[in-house]
């Protein structure tokens, strides 16, 4: 069992991976965006590995992978909360697994919002910058990948009952109540009449 003392030194570990993954995210997708903007837009797309990837600047004023154009300023609020909620869940972290999950969560919605804040046509409706495209495909960016592998590395660790807090959940046992035989033993498991 960990000593009270340990716990305070187990969160500040686990919040600085989450602080160090959080900013690893956002400045590869700060970078990228700049290189991309200075060396392709208005330029003709580049295709790389066949055609397989795409390199070309779109300016998305929606969501990730370009979901719900026009909708700027909702988008806007929407990462701003998920950026305070990732902030507030970090004083139960105790986990390592779930620290690189909120931390990429964090880098790739900040990431975005630095574009919805800084970026034109206006500030806190900027248009994301865009810029990897696979065939029949939205176009995304860095901060999106982010979002979808701190996303799928979230549920993983849910299905698999581990909490934020380093804690596991035990598997749910089927109760008697609930399988199909209306509270009926399952096959095999009856009593045996002659003991």
């Amino acid at each position: 069992m960990e000593s009270p003392e340990g716990a305070p030194a187990r969160l500040r570990r686990r919040v600085g991976v989450l602080i160090l993954v959080a900013v690893a995210a956002l400045a590869l997708d700060v970078v990228s965006k700049i290189i991309v903007v200075a060396e392709l837009e208005n330029r003709e797309p580049i295709r790389l590995l066949g055609g397989l990837i795409t390199l070309t600047v779109s300016r998305n004023s929606g969501a990730a992978f370009s979901i719900g154009t026009g909708l700027t300023i909702v988008f806007t609020l929407i990462a701003t909360g998920v950026v305070i909620a990732i902030l507030r869940t970090a004083r139960r972290l105790r986990s390592l697994p779930w620290a690189v999950s909120l931390g990429l969560l964090l880098g790739g919605a900040t990431g975005n919002l630095v574009d919805r804040v800084l970026r034109s046509p206006s500030p806190l409706q900027g248009h994301v910058v865009d810029w990897i495209e696979w065939p029949n495909f939205p176009v995304f960016n860095l901060a999106d990948s982010a979002i979808v592998c701190g996303g799928a590395l979230a549920v993983l660790l849910a299905a698999r009952g581990l909490q934020i807090d380093g804690t596991r959940v035990p598997p749910r046992k089927p109760d008697a109540d609930s399988d199909s035989g209306g509270g009926r033993p399952a096959p095999g498991t009856e009593p045996d009449p002659k003991s």
